[in-house]
This record gives structure tokens, C-alpha cells and sequence, in this order.
């Protein structure tokens, strides 16, 4: 078995439910992929690193990988892990949904492995309607780094690719919802 079709075993096994949820994008939907059950697996999140270092290591100059928090830090780590592995450091980075209450107030946690001009690829664990993905955009650019594109552990396929697409940034997905659900 693939390291593909093992983690999608997972993500099955793990993330997928059937039931009525409302997403982050305020959407009402009788699926739900809960991203973070698989990449806090011990072998999914395994898994994670290599495959979202896979789909990156042909873009050139990446030199980060991480998203907003929480859905994006076993991810982000993961991958830093498996760059390394293969000699190609990409450091991980968090992007806070609110400036640090206290010390320096800061955004983003790794900034000082990655100063200003940094290219860094942002990780999703699911995408819907792309709004979380941009704004972990907007705010990795607002902290100076160079954002290179976006790697989803699973788009939904409602849009969020097209519109991830509109605003001029690639969308890399390891699954579609009809990659891994009928």
C-alpha cells in the first residue's frame, strides 16, 4: 500500500463523518472532515509530513511552511520534519488568530527563522471556501513573507479553489472530498 492510499485510509477511518455541521465559513453541511484527528494520528500525521512535503519540493526557494492555528501546526511541523529529512530545511511557523496578549504581542511564532522576505508555502488542513486559507495569507504578508502558494490536506470542493484561484495563489490539495467519498 502507497502512502497515499494508507492516509486516505486514515483520513476516512479518522476525519470523515457523516452528520450536520456548520463549517468556519458559517455553511451548513451534512459532512465534515476533521482534519486534525488524522494529523495528530501518530502514522497520519507521518504520513501528512511526507505527502505535503511532497506535493512542495519542486517550488522553488520555499523556505517555510505553516498556516493559522490550530488546524495548521501538526501540519506545519510534519512537513518541516520531513524537508529536513530529505536535506531541504523548511521551517515551521504558526500564525496566531490574535496577536500574543502578552510579551511581544506578536502574530507569528518561527519569526526568527524566517526574516523578512522569507517564501513560505501556507497549510490547510481543509479547504471550503478558500477565506481562512487568504487570510493566513494576508497575514503572512502583512508580517513580510513571501507567500508562494497553499497546500490543503483535503479541498471540499465548494469553491475554495476558485477563489483561493482569483486572488492570483495556487492551490495544491493531497485529497478532494470526491478523492475520498462518493
Amino acid at each position: 500500500m502507497t502512502d497515499r492510499e494508507r492516509l486516505k485510509q486514515i483520513i476516512i477511518e479518522l476525519s470523515y463523518e457523516k452528520r450536520k455541521v456548520i463549517l468556519a465559513s458559517g455553511r451548513e453541511s451534512d459532512f465534515y472532515f476533521d482534519g486534525k484527528q488524522t494529523t495528530l494520528h501518530a502514522e497520519g500525521g507521518l504520513l501528512v509530513g511526507k505527502l505535503f512535503y511532497e506535493a512542495i519540493k519542486d517550488v522553488e526557494g520555499v523556505q517555510g511552511v505553516g498556516g493559522i492555528t490550530l488546524g495548521a501546526d501538526p501540519i506545519a511541523t510534519a512537513t518541516s520534519i520531513a524537508a529536513y529529512l530529505d536535506g531541504r530545511p523548511m521551517h515551521a511557523f504558526i500564525i496566531r488568530k490574535e496577536p500574543k496578549g502578552h510579551g511581544t504581542g506578536q502574530w507569528l511564532e518561527g519569526r526568527k527563522n524566517l526574516p523578512p522576505g522569507s517564501r513560505v508555502v501556507i497549510v490547510e488542513d481543509v479547504v471550503t471556501t478558500g477565506g481562512s486559507s487568504m487570510k493566513a495569507v494576508r497575514r503572512a504578508e502583512e508580517e513580510g513573507l513571501v507567500v508562494l502558494g497553499i497546500v490543503a490536506l483535503v479541498d471540499r470542493e465548494e469553491g475554495g479553489r476558485e477563489n483561493i484561484e482569483a486572488e492570483g495563489v495556487w492551490l495544491r490539495s493531497i485529497f478532494t472530498k470526491s478523492q475520498l467519498v462518493a
